[in-house]
């Protein structure tokens, strides 16, 4: 008997503190499963859940602050967990800070953001959200666990946010450097939209603004989307990649040389190429003098000038890449002048500018065709004072629309490019297209068939992974073993890397368990070839490659199909406006993903590898507006 008590204590001590808290978190995990509640809810107790998961993954020694990091997220989740449980959710109510998440779209993981609910919050009175992105972080396993460290105050009435009278949002991100690119940015604004379905927000006066890496993210996002935010506050965060990259930071990689498929991929993630749409909202710029990335600032004031677009210019003299606090508060006092002001959702005038139907609208524009991607598109539109308008001939599209308010009136006229273009006599829709035909500007009656490249299905391959993605993994057996251990490797891969870095589990199945729902609700990533997975033999007849187990053909360039593989993205010819991709994952990996400015697309709509060789595709390129092959573009 004595014998099995030591044998019982020594088998508690040789426990490890991770074991422990490992059975710990399984039985909060089976708890959560059980709860049926709002999405939102359940997210603000999954969180800190997803905290210790990461931390546990990846930190296998704890030291004690990590260990007591995991030990209150433990805490705190089985707090929330009881009190949904119960029916309550005391923390909806707090003033303060606090923590709260929400599910993405894009993978169906829980993110998570810290807020700052004023005092005098009221849901009576909708309030302005100040959108205030974090600086660089670097993705470990704790990172969650430290950022909910700095928000989580507990569930019980707080004293609200000091000195303020706004909320204040601070989205987490996907933690690393990617934190406001692609899958990212797509969360900013699930973040935003979870913020406004649990506080009453004026979407008049939400401002972005944020310091370093989100000063990065603030010219990115805001420049982009110039008709969402009321004010841009960038701080300390350089709006382009070449200059940046040669800031002279020693951890930093000099960008020499891009190649033309990167060169264009550029247009995409340089916030500097949509400079003009400054013009749609003031640009409050501070930065220290003294900065590694002041250069950075002047060019932005340079190309901003070329544009006919001022901002503000806030500059501390003796600052380096830090905070000046006199200067912070400038900024903040001038940003809070124009979200007093509110967006003005009818402009007299429209300037939007664009290189991808990726970002395609601006308050009531909206562009549907571009005659070339990647290269600059140019809308713009004024209305007379009989509401009329006229649109100067716009600049590398083929199709756009008017939406309310204009040109709702009955007797109002259209011009593009000086010439009338006729519409309705009687009531009109709330939104008319356009299009060229014949060398005229004509009013678009219905859409155009066949493939072309339209807002959300535009490539690049990267794009696929800014809205919700499935992948398939095959089930069968290659042709080409080579091939299938190419496929099968990259897969995995893919799986670690949206694990570390984009913080979610990839979302996978098999391809026997794929439905038709599946492919209408997501993009589908497709890794294999047609004979290992079924879903890229049902697709092979509607996509623009040939694929024998003998010939990989794309286009006019014919490859041995034992040593090669296609990545490539095309309309899904199934599901309207969704994609399938081809044996690709984000185009930049584990060496990129440890600097911002390295995340750009590697890769074009498509590319072929060699399996024996590295990442370095054997050619990549884009495909035409109509989806075509086109005869140059290969790398």
């Amino acid at each position: 008997m004595t014998g099995v008590l030591v044998l019982g204590a020594w088998a508690l001590l040789a426990a490890s503190p991770q074991d422990s808290f490992e059975q710990e978190l399984q039985g909060l995990r089976e708890r959560r499963l059980r709860l049926r509640v709002a999405p939102d809810l359940g997210a603000d107790a999954d969180l800190f859940l997803k905290g210790v998961e990461w931390a546990l993954r990846y930190e296998p020694t704890l030291a004690p602050d990590a260990a007591a990091l995991v030990r209150k997220a433990l805490d705190r989740g089985r707090e929330r967990l009881t009190a949904l449980e119960a029916g309550k959710h005391p923390w909806t109510e707090r003033k303060g800070r606090l923590v709260r998440g929400f599910v993405s779209d894009v993978d169906g993981s829980t993110q998570l953001f810290g807020l700052v609910v004023p005092a005098g919050y009221s849901p009576d009175r909708p309030s302005r959200l100040d959108v205030v992105l974090h600086g660089s972080i670097r993705s470990t396993g704790l990172s969650e666990l430290r950022f909910i460290a700095g928000f989580d105050e507990g569930d019980t009435e707080g004293k609200g946010g000091s000195g303020v009278d706004y909320i204040e949002l601070h989205p987490l991100g996907r933690v690393g450097e990617c934190a406001y690119r692609f899958s990212g940015e797509t969360d900013i604004f699930a973040a935003i939209a979870s913020v406004c379905r649990s506080y009453a927000v004026d979407r008049d006066r939400i401002v972005l603004r944020g310091m370093s890496l989100g000063g990065c993210g603030t010219w990115q996002l805001g420049l982009k989307h110039p008709d969402v935010f009321v004010a841009l506050g960038p701080y300390a965060g350089p709006a382009e990649t070449l200059v940046f990259s040669h800031a002279g930071l020693s951890h930093f990689r000099k960008i020499e040389r891009l190649e033309p498929v990167e060169q264009k991929g550029l247009r995409i993630v340089d916030a500097l190429d949509y400079a003009a749409n400054a013009a749609a909202l003031p640009l409050v710029v501070a930065v220290g003098k003294k900065d590694p990335y002041y250069l950075s600032h002047l060019l932005a004031e340079q190309t901003l000038a070329r544009e006919g677009v001022t901002m503000i210019s806030l500059v501390s003299p003796e600052t380096g890449h830090q905070v000046d606090p006199a200067l912070f508060k400038e900024q903040l006092r001038i940003l809070g002048d124009a979200a007093a002001k509110g967006v003005d959702r009818n402009p007299r005038s429209v300037r939007f500018v664009t290189w991808s139907l990726r970002y395609n609208r601006c308050h009531w524009v909206e562009l549907l065709g571009l005659q070339e991607h990647y290269a600059r598109a140019e809308l713009s539109a004024r209305v007379r004072e009989d509401g009329s308008v006229d649109v100067d001939e716009p600049r590398n599209v083929t199709r756009f629309a008017l939406s309310e308010p204009v040109l709702r009136k009955a007797g109002t006229r259209l011009t593009v490019g000086g010439q009338d273009v006729a519409l309705p006599e009687g009531e009109r829709p709330r939104s008319m297209a356009f299009e060229r035909r014949e060398g005229r500007w004509v009013r678009e009656l219905a859409a155009p068939a066949g493939l072309a490249k339209r807002p959300g299905v535009q490539g690049p391959i990267d794009d696929a992974f800014s809205t919700r993605f499935l992948c398939v993994r095959g089930s069968g057996s290659a042709w080409n073993p080579a091939v299938g251990s190419w496929a099968d490797a990259s897969l995995k891969r893919l799986a670690a890397e949206w694990h570390r870095h984009y913080r979610g589990e990839l979302p996978v199945k098999a391809d026997t368990d794929v439905t038709e729902d599946d492919a209408r609700r997501a993009n589908l990533i497709l890794f294999g070839d047609p004979s290992s997975n079924s879903w890229i033999a049902k697709l092979l007849p509607s996509l623009p490659i040939r694929w024998t187990k003998e010939e990989l053909r794309l286009g006019d360039r014919g490859y041995a199909a034992a040593s090669h593989v296609p990545a490539l993205l095309y309309p899904n010819p199934f599901a309207e406006g969704r994609s399938v991709v081809l044996n690709s994952g984000p185009s930049f990996h584990e060496r990129e993903l440890a600097l911002s400015y390295q995340l750009y697309p590697r890769l074009g709509d498509w590319a072929v590898f060699e399996v024996a060789a590295s990442d370095s595709p054997a050619a990549t390129g884009f495909f035409g507006e109509k989806w075509e092959w086109l005869p140059s573009g290969a790398k």
